[in-house]
């Protein structure tokens, strides 16, 4: 019996040993020839340039309005200026704000009424990243208009409700006040 456990244990290690041989690596099962990403890139540049058109035909149908190009690849105007005041939302700050969401056709998204009251940690907090820079442009008391190509709205995935995959939107903000954190904390 100790013999038959000692040939098993014997046949086991054989076994485990020749099946240890070594072995190539297995190749993929399909391979990339890099021409998805290079068609991507062309469907996308191809998206930016009908979203900056469609932006160009709203800033060229509303001549009496003075649009400001952002270094982020959005515009802009203001409904309502600050001249008074100098100071813009920086990093930590809180900004309290409204806004409303609207497609290029006009029609609302979202209603100001649906979105109030909005707090947002400048820098610190994830909301649409036109917003993220633009709230930085304002002072106290200002109402802007932005109008943002897809990829600094909700981009490809949209918001899963209301906002489509590719949509540009207008986006009307009227910053009421902001505080720096810290400040915020102590007051509460």
């Amino acid at each position: 019996m100790k013999n038959a456990s000692k040939i098993t244990a014997l046949l086991l290690v054989l076994v485990s040993f020749i099946s240890c041989k070594q072995q190539q690596a297995r190749m993929p099962v399909s391979r990339s020839s890099g021409t998805f990403m290079k068609e991507s890139v062309e469907r996308n540049k191809k998206l930016v340039a009908g979203e900056e058109a469609q932006i160009d035909s709203i800033i060229k149908s509303n001549p009496q309005i003075k649009y400001i190009a952002s270094k982020k690849g959005y515009w802009y105007h203001y409904e309502v200026r600050n001249e008074k005041d100098t100071l813009r939302p920086k990093k930590g700050d809180v900004a309290s704000f409204d806004y409303e969401i609207k497609d290029f056709d006009g029609n609302v998204v979202y209603s100001e009424v649906e979105l109030r009251p909005q707090t947002y940690v400048v820098d610190k907090q994830n909301i649409m990243m036109g917003l993220r820079d633009g709230i930085k442009l304002m002072r106290k008391n200002e109402k802007v208009s932005f109008l943002f190509p897809s990829h600094m709205a909700f981009g490809y995935h949209g918001d899963n409700k209301r906002i489509g995959s590719n949509q540009p939107l207008i986006c009307t903000v009227t910053l009421h006040d902001f505080k720096p954190e810290t400040k915020l904390k102590t007051e509460n």
